[in-house]
């Protein structure tokens, strides 16, 4: 049996994973990539989307993240995440009401709306409701 990675998922607030893994699949910006392992060591953008991994038992676990970068390494992998929650954290209705409020100010008709940040809370909003509701 391979042996197990440490995972690691911070943001600037808390400590979101601190556990073993046998296998870990994070979504970057130049596409998906998994690390098991002995993984040849890299570094890499994050975009907003689900990370998914292994636990050392081999369950499944989820986890959003938005932005940041992933660090990989033979023996760890750390991510360093501008926002990121455990599937079972998100809260739907919130996220719904996100969701809401960026499709109103992208139809809205004020000129000083600032589409490109409300396209991405959308995205964000979108992601963790996919997530939350997907089993």
């Amino acid at each position: 049996m391979a042996e197990n990675i440490r995972l690691e998922v911070v943001t600037p607030e808390k400590s979101v994973v601190s556990e073993g893994a046998q296998i870990v699949m994070a979504p970057g910006t130049l596409g998906e990539f998994g690390v098991l392992s002995g993984h040849t060591p890299f570094l890499t953008t994050l975009k907003t989307g689900s990370l998914k991994y292994k636990d050392e038992s081999g369950r499944e676990r989820f986890v959003f993240v938005s932005g940041g970068f992933a660090e990989a390494l033979p023996d760890r992998v750390t991510v360093l995440a501008e926002s990121a929650e455990r599937r079972k954290d998100i809260d739907v209705q919130r996220a719904k009401a996100a969701v809401e409020r960026a499709e109103k100010r992208m139809q809205g008709t004020e000129i000083d709306i600032d589409y490109v940040r409300a396209k991405a809370a959308l995205l964000r909003a979108i992601s963790r409701i996919q997530l939350a509701e997907t089993r």
